[in-house]
């Protein structure tokens, strides 16, 4: 059993919103959190936007591949974070649940993706604070 806390995204098709979510939160906690996300419905392959999207910010997510909603990963989760997929995640007690209301970046461009990327990162930057915050180096 690990110490650190777990999230799990979850959007529709796991295609676009929950992967760059993933990626921020992977990318800016670096080991602090484990992280995992999954789609109700997924998706054949990330968003060709949010693929591009994020390369522009240097994380490269084209080797990601949409991941089906389980039971398990919610239960294995500390905070499941869903994003526009209504009640299709499964609830259970002493989880924290949140939802962020994004814009669904499928069948955008990546002009449209930027947006929504810069906000998932705003959004996960404030859930790293909160859930594991970096803690300042003690003097030998």
């Amino acid at each position: 059993m690990s110490d650190k806390p777990s999230v799990l995204f979850v959007c529709v098709h796991n295609a676009g919103r929950s992967q760059m979510a993933a990626a921020w939160l992977t990318h800016l906690a670096r080991d602090r959190v484990e992280v995992r996300s999954a789609g109700s419905n997924p998706g054949e392959h990330v968003n060709p936007a949010a693929v591009e999207a994020m390369r522009e910010v240097g994380i490269d997510i084209s080797a990601e591949v949409p991941k089906v909603l389980t039971v398990d990963a919610v239960k294995e989760s500390d905070v499941c974070i869903t994003m526009g997929c209504g009640d299709t995640c499964p609830v259970f007690p002493g989880k924290r649940y949140l939802d962020w209301q994004l814009d669904d970046p499928a069948g955008q461009g990546v002009e449209a993706v930027r947006p929504i990327r810069d906000e998932i990162r705003a959004l996960v930057e404030g859930l790293i604070e909160e859930i594991a915050p970096e803690k300042p180096e003690t003097a030998a």
